[in-house]
């Protein structure tokens, strides 16, 4: 149960949304709509926003994370606010210096790869946490009857940045020592899991009435390596807000061939990526689990017409679903015109 009865759930500003009840595989009049990353630099009140101001450290000032959280909802008018953050936002309040490069992304001067630094990881304070919590409960206070999602990275996608030194398209050192040092690799996603964990957990009792849990990097594994060697983490991680009667979302890219996977994540929505049809998708989970997705983030690009008939598409295809979420499937590119974005709502909205 749910900590507090002023939270949104609880004090019901929240539970009767549009999203809230998708995810509970409940069908309303028209269906909910949010984009993964869609407070971030695509908007230009965004970058207005972060003018002089490093990435993380917008992370860390709770009235601007707020208020970059806020931007979407106002400008889109999308129904739920996400988070704004940084998947490695918890790694840095557990003491683990870490710095977001421009154009590359997250950097680890010091990268674990080693059973003593793993062993030498410190565990998050709940009180490292209260910038996120002070920021949530900003949010929540301005959304109204809107809910917000609280998100993390899933610990295979964690991981894979502390033992790679920064972003890495075949994760090669992670699936090195996976395979070489079972034992080492179980100690850092546990820890991984439990950063993650904490991370969500504040959140939903700040006030989120939702989470989501990005896996980025997933898809660079085999079937085998995913279901031995990550889901039981993934888990531990979602498990962190199991008594908490909010729903949770899971979202991997690449993962189509694992989607059946999905179940022993405890997710009660799963995001699916632009790849996989979301009926075949639905099919692959015997018909029922809610799904979320899966709008192609490269026809943000094209003539509306051609975006047009594709989000008609993907919404009959959600059909198969319990229930649809609609979402891209992947986030929204950073050159990505957004009044597109919200054409896209307005059209969802409208049918």
């Amino acid at each position: 149960m749910l900590p507090s009865t002023s939270h949104p759930l609880h004090a019901g500003r929240t539970g009767s949304s549009t999203l809230v009840r998708a995810a509970r595989g409940e069908r309303s009049g028209t269906r909910p709509v949010w984009f993964m990353r869609q407070a971030g630099r695509s908007l230009p009140e965004y970058r207005a926003s972060r003018a002089g101001t490093e990435m993380l450290d917008a992370c860390l000032r709770p009235e601007l994370a707020a208020e970059i959280t806020l931007q979407p909802v106002r400008r889109h008018g999308v129904d739920a606010a996400v988070f704004f953050s940084d998947i490695v936002v918890p790694v840095l309040l557990a003491g683990v210096p870490v710095e977001i490069v421009p154009g590359r992304g997250p950097v680890f001067a010091d990268p674990i790869r080693t059973p003593a630094a793993v062993a030498a990881l410190p565990p998050v304070d709940e009180s490292a946490l209260a910038p996120i919590a002070d920021a949530v409960r900003i949010v929540v206070d301005e959304l109204g009857e809107t809910p917000l999602i609280g998100f993390a990275g899933a610990p295979y996608t964690l991981a894979s940045y502390l033992i790679e030194g920064g972003p890495s398209k075949e994760q090669l050192r992670t699936r090195a020592l996976m395979h070489s040092d079972p034992a080492t690799w179980s100690a850092l996603l546990t820890w991984c899991a439990d950063v993650s964990g904490a991370f969500l957990r504040a959140q939903v009792l700040a006030g989120a009435s939702v989470v989501q849990l990005f896996d980025s990097w997933a898809g660079s594994l085999s079937r085998s390596d995913y279901e031995t060697s990550v889901v039981p983490f993934s888990r531990r991680a979602l498990d962190a807000v199991a008594g908490l009667d909010v729903p949770r979302i899971h979202f991997g890219l690449g993962l189509a061939e694992m989607l059946d996977l999905a179940p022993g994540l405890g997710a009660d929505v799963v995001g699916v990526d632009w790849r996989l049809p979301l009926d075949e998708a639905s099919r692959r989970l015997g018909g029922s689990i809610p799904l979320q997705g899966n709008i192609d983030p490269a026809l943000l690009g094209a003539p509306w017409t051609v975006l047009e008939a594709h989000v008609r598409d993907v919404l009959r295809r959600g059909d198969a679903a319990p229930s649809h979420i609609v979402n891209l499937g992947h986030g929204v590119p950073p050159e990505t015109d957004p009044t597109v974005l919200t054409r896209i709502v307005d059209l969802v909205h409208s049918l």
